[in-house]
């Protein structure tokens, strides 16, 4: 997100997160921006504060996602797993935004989670998330985003919160389409194929160092790009099915497809679940860096399942920039309109 926010023209005073490697690579990119590293239920806004040389209400813009596996789709197969605020990491984590946003009393907020938080059984957490913030005095809305509908090269729906003290902010308004239409404001969708074909030019190069599918590797060969496990079912006119209809996750043998966006980049790097190339091999770290939108000089600490991680687990830089552009804009209109008055 702090790419995004610094490239809509904030600046970065402090930022935290619990992982160690997610502090180094910080360092790494945002040189003299302090960094704290824990988990937020034992940092006070106090302490941000005074890393950042703020006193409370001071900031412009408090930026983050808590935690997203309490809220994703996959608890509703995981019933071992508790969901929502049930779960102690979300408690902690949405707590704790919501607990430096009482105390630090930025002008705005902005919030991202999966698109699962807005689900019903999910939706006592954002029905929190909002009153609370209504409480203390901000304007508050909240949108269910495609980040291929801001110019990112994959279909990737999240949930965006955010909220002024001085009015309600406009959100951004798509500037991409899958089928634009007449719409001359809007430009088609940007594809896989549009942003990873400068860096795989070697037709032969398909499994060499990132083997994918595992025991279904010849499986995955047969699997036309864009598709899954589910073409080998008789639901889909398979002479020979191998799967039972909706047997799996749907990221199953997941491919993609050079015409069409990226499918959602996973947190987890894996041999079996996708997206994985259209030539049959797991992505790799420069790929998922340009499905995120991340630059390509983006400095990533840990091994390749930490690089992973950070990346699937990030928001796409352009999605954080457009929302921080109108949040900036509409900050930068009230502070006139005051000086005015």
């Amino acid at each position: 997100m702090d790419i995004g926010v610094e490239a809509a023209g904030f600046r970065v005073a402090v930022a935290t997160d619990a992982d160690e490697t997610c502090s180094k690579t910080y360092k790494a990119n945002f040189p003299g921006v302090p960094f704290i590293v824990g988990k937020i239920g034992g940092i006070s806004a106090g302490d941000l504060l005074q890393a950042a040389g703020l006193r409370p209400g001071e900031a412009d813009l408090l930026v983050g996602g808590p935690p997203c596996p309490a809220f994703s789709k996959s608890r509703f197969y995981r019933t071992d797993k508790p969901r929502a605020l049930d779960d102690p990491v979300a408690q902690e984590t949405v707590g704790g935004y919501l607990r430096v946003l009482k105390e630090a009393r930025p002008k705005a907020f902005l919030l991202e989670n999966v698109k699962g938080l807005a689900y019903g059984v999910h939706r006592e957490a954002l029905d929190y998330i909002i009153s609370t913030a209504e409480e203390l005095g901000y304007d508050t809305s909240w949108h269910i985003i495609n980040a291929a509908d801001f110019g990112a090269p994959q279909i990737r729906e999240r949930c965006l919160v955010m909220g002024s003290l001085r009015g309600a902010i406009e959100p951004p308004k798509p500037s991409h389409a899958k089928v634009p239409g007449d719409d001359k404001d809007l430009f088609p969708w940007v594809s896989a194929g549009d942003v990873l074909s400068d860096l795989d030019t070697d037709e032969n190069a398909d499994d060499e160092g990132h083997f994918a599918g595992g025991q279904h590797h010849q499986l995955l060969r047969g699997i036309p790009p864009g598709e899954n496990y589910l073409h080998y079912t008789s639901e889909r006119g398979h002479p020979d099915p191998k799967f039972k209809w909706r047997s799996r996750y749907w990221s199953f043998l997941l491919k993609l497809s050079p015409s069409m966006p990226s499918w959602t980049i996973q947190a987890r790097r894996s041999n079996n679940m996708g997206p994985f190339h259209w030539r049959n091999r797991i992505l790799r770290i420069t790929e998922i860096k340009r499905l995120q939108t991340f630059p390509d000089d983006f400095v990533l600490a840990g091994n390749v399942e930490r690089q992973w991680r950070q990346i699937g687990n990030a928001v796409p830089p352009v999605v954080a920039a457009r929302f921080a552009e109108v949040i900036k804009e509409h900050l930068t209109k009230r502070a006139r309109s005051r000086i005015a008055a």
